[in-house]
């Protein structure tokens, strides 16, 4: 969790699936400050956004990006509600003066209530999912105990990470082949 390039990522992973029930890696109020805290440089400025509608748009999230490893239709509310959470903080462009000189940045328009954080990461959904050369890179670690998503920058990245979910197979893999050694040497 908080190793992906996206943002909108690592929100997904914040639930992990293959647990029953599902188990929520920011369920707590302390880890889901340290989460925030893990992305702020990612997302911008503002509170942390209200739980409820945070448990919200990872559900849609999670949703759209599971179905589509899947081969199905997402939910219809999925896709509604990753709408309605990018268009809540509406961002324009905007020119400022600093010391050095003319420069541009981002107004997020929080002043309806919106959470920019929140809007940030479902922009950042619809673009990953609107870009058909991005979403084929999107994979769910080959780990069948981990049900983190990552994008395979490398065609044979099959793990979440290559120092957990792939050295826990590497170790099973070597613990197979000197096992069956064993037992097929005596």
């Amino acid at each position: 969790m908080g190793g992906e390039p996206l943002v909108v990522l690592d929100l997904a992973d914040t639930l992990m699936t293959v647990t029953e029930p599902a188990t929520d890696l920011i369920g707590t109020p302390e880890a889901s400050a340290t989460w925030w805290a893990l992305q702020s440089g990612s997302l911008p400025p503002g509170p942390v956004p209200d739980t409820a509608a945070m448990r919200r748009l990872r559900a849609a999230i999670r949703d759209v990006l599971d179905a589509h490893l899947e081969g199905r239709e997402a939910r219809p509310h999925s896709l509604d509600d990753i709408n309605a959470a990018a268009a809540a903080a509406p961002v324009s462009p905007r020119l400022v003066m600093t010391a050095s000189g003319i420069r541009s940045e981002e107004r997020w328009h929080t002043e309806h209530g919106g959470s920019a954080t929140l809007a940030a990461i479902a922009a950042e959904a619809i673009g990953l999912l609107a870009t058909p050369e991005r979403l084929r890179l999107l994979r769910r670690c080959a780990n069948p105990a981990c049900s983190m998503l990552f994008l395979a920058e490398n065609k044979r990245r099959k793990w979440c990470t290559s120092n957990i979910c792939g050295n826990r197979a590497r170790v099973a893999r070597h613990y197979e082949r000197t096992h069956t050694d064993r037992a097929g040497g005596t």
